[in-house]
């Protein structure tokens, strides 16, 4: 198998979705950018969840 090849089988597998993330979010400190990109996160999880 070529090098191109094994690139492409690589790429064209599911990718695992994380689900359990240790991060954690002081609202108290966050300000309007950290805001809307809590609500960006969820909103992908929740494409990658098939739930949208």
């Amino acid at each position: 198998m070529s090098e191109n090849e094994r690139q492409a089988t690589q790429a064209n597998r599911e990718l695992p979705i994380a689900t359990n993330e240790d991060v954690e979010f002081a609202s108290e400190l966050a300000d309007q950018a950290d805001v809307e990109a809590r609500e960006r996160a969820a909103d992908a999880d929740e494409r990658q969840q098939g739930q949208v």
